[in-house]
């Protein structure tokens, strides 16, 4: 299955954590992180999966 990922707005910080961790992912737009990808390529999933567990304030969600 394919894994998506979504960063709520609400909850970003803008640390850009995720974004130095998987930048092919992850971008930064007015201060907060953004999903550039519509679909993760299976050989960034792990890096995706880094991300969503050390994001300070859980913003990252991945679903399949």
């Amino acid at each position: 299955p394919r894994v998506n990922a979504k960063v709520d707005p609400t909850q970003c910080i803008g640390c850009e954590l995720c974004v130095q961790l998987c930048p092919d992912v992850f971008g930064m737009e007015d201060n907060l992180a953004t999903v550039i990808v519509d679909v993760i390529a299976p050989d960034l999933e792990a890096a995706c999966r880094d991300c969503a567990s050390q994001c300070p304030v859980s913003a990252i969600v991945l679903s399949e």
